[in-house]
């Protein structure tokens, strides 16, 4: 297929994501004969389980791709236009001691997968798979745009620029669209009535603005909160005078004023460990997909939107331009957060790229917040890129949920105990480290 795009499905494997892309992709008519699908995985059932949907989808929609599958990751890059991660590193188990150990010492977590304790060690296991594929592209395939769904968002991104500087990449995330149209059926609009603008980083955005007919919908929003129990969001809301964009059970574990606390557990009804339900939800979502492989029945338009990386590779190959939050490297584009880390802002996506959106004025207490989050991410982007075992400990010892629940030496034999449980899968210099910071001054000595 002379002049195909060819683009990369690494972890494949995620197939309910896998069918999504491929689903969208298959049914853009400007498309049809024109694509080359690789899909790349390193367990070898789910990559047959994937290249056996993608050639279900191919014949289905009758898109005239080429499907291939290539075990090999450099082999699957080679002359890619784009390449979609959509990874994890680990399984179940892995996930299960990220909830486990820190409860055995006290801290509470919902999700645990892009800050908290749970999110540091996911960070120092994904990063050196992250900043590895993205080396591998520089080489193999320089032009082609990392598209990444892999948390911790901020985390990977920022170490893939700091190791590679690769520029062409943005992550992506369902939160600021989920969080449009909450917003917008709660004050009963649709949501294309609505002017939005919202920015800030992955996970910990905020509705900067919310209008329709030339005016604020925060008013009306505001009356139709009353009717509904309190949450995270309302309150961080009220708080700090914008809506942000994460769930509320996400958010709770990003401050110091939530998990601590019982009555606040009850009050705003935050769900304990919920991240542990959701991997359940996905291991069950492959099982769904293989009955339907087995069955008859349609494998299209079996959800509501399209695909975010759809809508972006759509919009680069067609003449159907799209605007939609995305991350991307900061680079001035808010000039409160520090410029080498990435941002989450509106963006223009189109035949010549993306082109993002300068904030023009973030608010002051919105930056101050981010960055506490930066702070967590940064320390653990070098924590893994250093193999510094001294920087696990900053970045716990930092991290707000972690710094309200448990003392200084709590943190560090936490921190011990999550390094000997995923020993495996962590970069060597923290497995064979130690303790930095007050135990290596020289106080007391003349």
């Amino acid at each position: 297929m002379p002049g195909a795009t060819s683009i990369v499905l690494t972890g494949a494997g995620n197939v309910e994501l896998t069918r999504r892309i491929l689903a969208d992709l298959f049914t853009v008519p400007e498309l049809r004969g024109t694509l080359r699908i690789v899909l790349h995985d390193i367990d070898p059932g789910r990559l047959a389980t994937a290249e056996e949907l993608a050639a279900r989808l191919n014949t289905e929609a009758g898109a005239g791709a080429r499907v291939e599958v290539r075990a090999d990751r450099r082999r699957a890059l080679d002359g890619a236009d784009f390449v979609v991660c959509q990874l994890s590193v680990g399984d179940y188990q892995t996930t299960l001691r990220d909830f486990e150990i820190p409860h055995r010492h006290g801290l509470r977590q919902t999700i645990g997968d892009s800050i908290g304790v749970g999110g540091i060690f996911r960070g120092l296991r994904t990063i050196p798979v992250l900043v590895a594929l993205a080396q591998d592209m520089t080489e193999v395939c320089p032009e082609a745009w990392l598209l990444s769904y892999t948390d911790p968002l901020v985390m990977t991104l920022w170490a893939i620029r700091k190791a590679t500087g690769q520029q062409r990449l943005a992550g992506l995330c369902h939160g600021v669209r989920d969080t449009h149209a909450f917003l917008a059926d709660t004050v009963g609009r649709d949501v294309e009535e609505v002017s939005f603008f919202t920015a800030g980083i992955t996970h910990q955005a905020f509705v900067l603005r919310f209008e329709a007919d030339g005016h604020s919908l925060y008013p009306e929003f505001a009356r139709a909160a009353l009717a509904h129990p309190t949450s995270v969001r309302t309150r961080m809301w009220r708080s700090f005078g914008f809506f942000p964009t994460e769930s509320s059970e996400h958010a709770a574990e990003y401050v110091p004023w939530f998990m601590r606390y019982d009555a606040e557990i009850a009050r705003h009804h935050i769900p304990v460990g919920e991240y542990l339900s959701r991997v359940g939800q996905n291991l069950h979502g492959y099982e769904e997909v293989r009955r339907a492989l087995a069955a008859t029945g349609s494998l299209l338009n079996r959800w509501r939107e399209p695909e975010v990386a759809s809508v972006v590779m759509t919009a680069m190959l067609t003449a159907r331009p799209a605007r939609l939050n995305l991350t991307v490297p900061n680079d001035g584009l808010i000039a409160a957060l520090p410029q080498e880390t990435v941002v989450e802002v509106p963006c223009r996506v189109d035949q010549e790229g993306i082109t993002p959106t300068v904030v023009e004025t973030y608010p002051v207490q919105l930056a101050a917040l981010n960055r506490t989050y930066l702070n967590v991410a940064e320390l653990t982007v070098h924590a893994a890129l250093e193999g510094s075992r001294a920087h696990v400990d900053h970045a716990a010892m930092l991290d707000p949920n972690t710094a309200a629940a448990l003392p200084l030496a709590e943190i560090h034999d936490l921190c011990d105990e999550m390094i000997e449980a995923h020993r495996e899968l962590l970069p060597a210099g923290i497995t064979a480290g130690t303790l930095g910071g007050a135990d290596q001054t020289t106080e007391g000595k003349s």
